[in-house]
């Protein structure tokens, strides 16, 4: 892994030839999160104005296989270039490192302020005005970030519904541990799936957690290591997720907002129009998924492949899908 002796120098190096002589790296600090990428916050005091930033890096700076879904940085960066060219609000990246130099395989972007901590920004009297905001911001930016050219982006996996389907459902049988919901959820998403949309650039991961907020609503979109090529209605049901409400449920986008609204705010902003019965496939396929990473992270805790109480704690949320997916099933119909 990388440390902050390793990274202060070449990144000094960098900030010297980006904002002028004499520019200087100040609180270099490693943050928490972030399994498969180094994320450190750092400033650089440059003669006329000290700038907040940010750097990604591959741990230790070197590239090292990836998952199936997961892009690379430059891939990451490049996407951020396209969707805040698109006006969605992202950091704007201000370098991109090459694997093999001093730095590694890296890349720079601006910090944002805001906080991502689902539970604050749900609960805390500072994001009152953002949560009247943020159905309206999320329903633009989903719509922004799915009308981007698709031609030019080579290195994005393909990933639709069916696709997601075979892969968890390979995943599940392989623990050779039956569920009865999830069996259900498998035979009724097969029996049930709905003719696939005209496949767009999906973040694939949007909800609480990877948005930054502030006192007047959204104001970054994060994590794009799970962006591919899908159904836009994957997105869109990806934030209603109750995993993703925080305990707010009775709000079904994110525990702050009612899915009508986004979805108005998206078809409004170019998106297509959809009906809330249109993304209840997509919210049980959700569910479901979760469920599977939730058996995931508790076979690396039982294995030993990562002993850490979080994979321990987070696996044993299994059960909440489950209830999480007969509520689904039992509401099915309700949505016009």
């Amino acid at each position: 892994m990388g440390n902050g002796i390793e990274i202060e120098k070449p990144l000094t190096a960098w900030a010297e030839a980006h904002f002028g002589a004499g520019s200087r790296v100040e609180g270099l600090k490693r943050l928490s999160g972030g399994a498969s990428q180094e994320t450190w916050a750092f400033d650089v005091a440059a003669p006329d104005i000290t700038h907040a930033l940010i750097l990604r890096r591959a741990p230790g700076g070197v590239a090292a296989a990836r998952s199936s879904e997961a892009v690379s940085l430059a891939t990451e960066a490049a996407l951020l270039g396209a969707t805040s060219r698109a006006g969605v609000r992202v950091p704007a990246v201000l370098h991109v490192s090459a694997p093999g130099t001093p730095l590694g395989e890296a890349f720079v972007m601006r910090r944002v302020a805001g906080e991502t901590l689902g539970r604050k920004i749900l609960r805390d009297d500072e994001y009152k005005t953002a949560r009247t905001r943020l159905t309206r911001d999320c329903g633009e930016a989903l719509a922004g970030i799915h009308a981007i050219p698709t031609a030019g982006l080579v290195d994005l996996p393909r990933s639709l519904g069916e696709d997601q389907i075979t892969k968890y459902e390979a995943i599940y049988r392989g623990f050779g541990m039956p569920r009865p919901v999830l069996e259900l959820a498998f035979a009724w998403l097969k029996a049930n799936a709905p003719a696939p949309a005209a496949p767009v650039l999906v973040h694939g991961d949007f909800r609480l957690g990877n948005l930054i907020v502030d006192g007047n609503g959204l104001a970054a979109v994060l994590d794009w290591e799970l962006a591919h090529i899908g159904d836009p209605r994957e997105d869109i049901a990806w934030v209603c997720v109750n995993s993703w409400r925080f305990g707010h449920s009775e709000k079904r986008v994110g525990g702050f907002g009612d899915l009508p609204e986004m979805l108005d705010a998206y078809a409004a902003a170019g998106g297509a129009r959809f009906t809330p019965a249109e993304i209840d496939w997509w919210e049980i396929l959700g569910s479901l998924k979760w469920g599977v990473m939730c058996m995931i992270m508790y076979s690396a805790y039982k294995t030993g492949a990562d002993p850490s109480v979080e994979r321990a704690a987070i696996g044993r949320r299994v059960s909440e899908n489950e209830i999480d997916l007969i509520n689904l099933f039992e509401g099915l119909g309700r949505h016009a």
